[in-house]
């Protein structure tokens, strides 16, 4: 599956940048392009200029609202974040427009925070722009919700998060939900950990997104998932997960007993990484909430076999008994089983749900505030009333 990355605001354009790393990667080790493009928008100048993987020009990152904000951010006001994507979206069309190869993108992928500013105020925006313009490619997003520091610490990122949530939901495809608190390494520096945090995100798509694109013969799988499962799975709240086993580089010998221990160390090493991907999924959820699920199996050929395959089989459907399943394997290096798992169309995700009481609750002090502000006299005011001004 190919794709077109945008990332809005700080953190949607980091995310963007590592797709493209991500896309650097799978061209240098396997011959393979699943990016056809990665832009960066922002209001912030500074934002833009600390990405490392995006081109450096004007056309992949792209300075809207700049007569507004002088190059310096929305500061949180997401509504000023989603009126400035409103007036420049041409800048991003335009830049798409630019893009070689555009023709063999399979879906647009849009990135943002919940919780800042630009990229929770145009995401939305800037989706059903996507969508009226290119009717025939599907937009995904996927959307990073706020530590949880943030929503102790700062009620407007509560807010903001409520707001993006419904407003992108309501104009997309699918949304990837990510829960960055899932992802904190306590004993890492700040900037480390966000590099971390950004890098783990990404991942999940690497195997997914080549395994229907290979072109070797010797890694294309028995069954290949493919864009069109994908796109057939992805619809509503989506999460995902990624779970890896090492493999033992010792062969057991060609004997009867030797065939049983290796069979049976091999659908355990399946299941050890099925479990990781479910305990590492990007936001919790109930499995049995979801109607569409897919799964991706990826090992050195040898290492695969039918057991496996039934055994993921049945785990992921009684782990989401509702939901339509798709599945493939995909053939790789040496030394590693890992399995990619999507759940997607979930009907109820309390996250989101408590996200949006907050939100109103929220709304409603902001405006109490503002009423309360608009309306006090201060003392000090009070007591300069009978004197003259020069103003």
């Amino acid at each position: 599956m190919k794709i077109l990355a945008i990332g809005f605001g700080q953190c949607g354009g980091r995310i963007a940048d590592q797709f493209n790393m991500l896309n650097n990667r799978s061209k240098s080790r396997r011959g393979i392009e699943i990016v056809t493009g990665a832009f960066a928008v922002n209001t912030d100048t500074a934002d833009l200029s600390g990405l490392s993987s995006i081109k450096a020009d004007h056309k992949h990152r792209i300075l809207i609202g700049g007569e507004v904000t002088r190059g310096h951010g929305v500061a949180k006001i997401n509504e000023l974040g989603a009126q400035i994507a409103r007036e420049d979206a041409d800048k991003v069309i335009d830049a798409i427009r630019q893009v070689k190869r555009f023709h063999e993108t399979d879906a647009i992928m849009v990135i943002a925070g919940a919780g800042g500013g630009t990229g929770s105020g145009a995401i939305s925006v800037m989706t059903q722009r996507l969508k009226q313009r290119y009717v025939d490619k599907p937009v995904y997003a996927i959307i990073v919700l706020p530590f949880d520091h943030e929503q102790q610490v700062e009620e407007r990122t509560i807010y903001n998060t409520g707001v993006c949530l419904k407003s992108t939901y309501s104009v997309a495809d699918a949304v990837f939900l990510i829960d960055n608190q899932r992802f904190v390494k306590k004993d890492s520096s700040l900037r480390n950990n966000m590099d971390k945090i950004n890098q783990l995100i990404v991942e999940p798509f690497y195997n997914l997104f080549c395994a229907g694109e290979e072109k070797r013969k010797r890694h294309i799988g028995t069954k290949v998932l493919d864009a069109g499962d994908i796109m057939q799975t992805l619809s509503g709240w989506t999460v995902m997960g990624y779970g890896k086993a090492e493999l033992s580089l010792i062969r057991f010998p060609s004997i009867s007993s030797g065939n049983f221990m290796k069979k049976s160390s091999e659908t355990h090493k399946g299941s050890e990484a099925m479990e990781e991907a479910i305990s590492e999924l990007t936001l919790q959820c109930d499995p049995n909430e979801a109607m569409r699920a897919l799964y991706l199996l990826s090992a050195p050929t040898d290492e695969m076999n039918i057991s496996i395959v039934q055994e993921l089989g049945e785990y992921v459907k009684k782990l989401a008994p509702n939901a339509v399943i798709r599945s493939g394997d995909y053939p790789t290096e040496r030394g590693l089983m890992d399995v990619t798992i999507v759940l997607s169309q979930i009907k109820e995700l309390e996250e989101v749900k408590d996200f949006y009481s907050q939100a109103i609750e929220v709304a409603q002090e902001i405006r109490r505030k503002t009423a309360a502000a608009e309306d006090s006299v201060s003392e000090t005011d009070e007591a300069s009333k009978d004197i003259p001004t020069l103003i």
